[in-house]
Parts: structure tokens; sequence; C-alpha cells
């Protein structure tokens, strides 16, 4: 009932406002978010300072403050994004270079889209299907609500996404055959399993990264493309993409992994307001056998997509 009440009574109705008059209110927002209401604080505070151990506590500060002035406007684009047109969708989020993805569309090719949350990911999730050629699909754990699922995901689908459901992703691609596809994939969660993960160094600490791109590419044969998303201007966001790979078949074990992480690793060093600080990234403790562990996923990894 609370969540029908939210949706239908003060979310929905706040996104047919003008960006500009929603900003108005999360610029008020974001003075509360840093004085009256420590949002995750600790957590913000604990990940930037393990991040970049090189910053005196005043450089530390001054990303924290600009990442929550980063969150504010994400608020108000994620309530914005129920309803923007497409017009206004494509004259606020743009592709630098399409022709990296239009070349693979012409070669038949289905792509893993892979990066992180970094910049805004939602109207890049609600418009990808207007941006190429490939057919859209995201990967996504369902909601703990039903309703907000149900809700959320119609939103993110309107101009033709295809959410997955996580459990349900092998599914999708063996009947997905006729028509190239682009899964968009936020890899920059903490992984469920530690012991599934690729472990790497990761912004100066041992992190755990989900492994999933790098397995689906090789066992469905599809190219690898790394996104960056930049923020030129409020409100304004353009993509920038870079193809890691068309012949998974071709690369060791980890390579995949290591060149999207890495290339997400440099772009929140150059500019980390952008990334969400307040994620529990680094909540999986290391296991004790790690080196035993990392030659068991490599001989595994082998066995099923290296035989000679």
């Amino acid at each position: 009932m609370l969540a029908r009440f939210a949706y239908y009574c003060l979310i929905l109705p706040v996104s047919y406002l003008p960006l500009p008059v929603m900003y108005a209110f999360t610029d008020i927002f974001y003075i509360l978010l840093i004085t009256l209401i420590p949002y995750r604080r600790e957590v913000v505070r604990n990940n930037i300072k393990r991040s970049f151990p090189q910053l005196a506590p005043s450089g530390q500060r001054r990303i924290e403050r600009k990442f929550y002035r980063h969150l504010t406007d994400l608020l108000a684009e994620g309530a914005k994004n129920l309803t923007i047109s497409e017009r206004e969708l494509r004259k606020r989020f743009k592709v630098s270079n399409p022709e990296v993805m239009e070349a693979l569309f012409q070669k038949n090719k289905s792509v893993l889209l892979v990066s992180g949350h970094y910049n805004n990911w939602e109207w890049l999730i609600t418009g990808q299907n207007l941006f190429f050629s490939h057919q859209a699909a995201g990967i996504g754990m369902p909601m703990t609500s039903k309703f907000w699922d149900k809700k959320i995901n119609s939103h993110r689908s309107r101009f033709g996404m295809h959410i997955i459901n996580a459990k349900n992703v092998h599914d999708y691609f063996s009947d997905t055959t006729s028509v190239p596809t682009a899964t968009l994939v936020l890899a920059d969660q903490a992984p469920a399993d530690a012991r599934k993960s690729y472990w790497m160094e990761f912004l100066h600490q041992d992190t755990p990264v989900i492994f999933g791109p790098e397995l689906l590419a090789n066992k469905y044969n599809q190219a690898i493309v790394f996104f960056h998303v930049e923020k030129p201007k409020r409100g304004h966001y353009t993509m920038l993409l870079e193809l890691i790979t068309e012949t998974p078949h071709q690369t060791k074990w980890g390579e995949i992994t290591e060149a999207h992480a890495q290339r997400l690793e440099k772009i929140i060093e150059q500019t980390p307001q952008f990334w969400i600080w307040s994620h529990k990234r680094w909540k999986r403790e290391v296991p004790q056998d790690l080196e035993d562990l990392m030659k068991d996923q490599e001989a595994k990894f082998n066995s099923l997509f290296r035989k000679k």
C-alpha cells in the first residue's frame, strides 16, 4: 500500500516536472545530505579513503561533496526517467561513436556492453534500444518489492529494452539467435560469491569482480564493448564506446575481466565523483586460499573453452 502511494502520489507526479525545477529541489536536498542527513557517510568516506590513500583528508572530502552533489542529480534524473520522452532522451543522452556497434551489427555479432554504475546508467537502460541497431537487453536481479520491480522495469523497457532476470540469462541467449543483441552489464557490484569471482587489484584494494561477462562472451561467442558515460554538463551525458574484443576465444583467462575493470578504474581515478561510492563494494573477504582458488578457476575455464 505504501509503495503504491509513493509511486502514484509522489514520484510519478514529480517525474512530469521539467528537470530544471526538479534540480531546484535536489539542490536543497544536497545541502541536507552533507549536513543533517548523512546518507551512508561512513561507507562513502571509507571507500574513498581506501581508494585514494595518496590524498589528504581535505582532498577526500572534496570527492565526497562532489559525489553527493552528483547523487542528488541522479535522484532527479531517475524520477524523470519514468516519463521522459524519446525526444528529450535523445537530446540529453548521446553516443559519440555509434559506428563501433554498427560495425559489429553488420557482422551479425552480438555484444556485451560492459561498464559500471558511473554517471547516469538509468537513461542508458531506457534509451539503449533507440541508440543501436542491436536488440537491447539488460541483466539484473529482481527487486525485493514485486510492485516496484514491475513498475520500474515497465518504464525501462518502454522503448524496446528486454529486461533479463539474472537467473534466466542462459535461456535468453539460447532463444535469441535471429537478431544480434546488445546486453548491458554493470559489472562493478559486489559479487554474491567471493569464491566464484575474479580477484584483482582495483583502486588499491584486493577486489572480487563479477566474472559473468567473460563467461558469457566465451560461451556464446559475443563481442565485449566497454562504455564510458561522460557528463559534459548538468542533465546531459555522452557515451563513448571501446571494443575490447570480438574474438573472446582468442583471449586468456581473466583477460576480458581485467580489461573492462582496468578501464573503469582509470575513469574513476580521473573523475571519481561520478561513481557510486555509497555501495558496499568491498564487503567480501579475500579467500585464504586465493592462489589455489585462482589456479583452479583457470583450469576449469580452460577445460570448458580452450580445449585443443
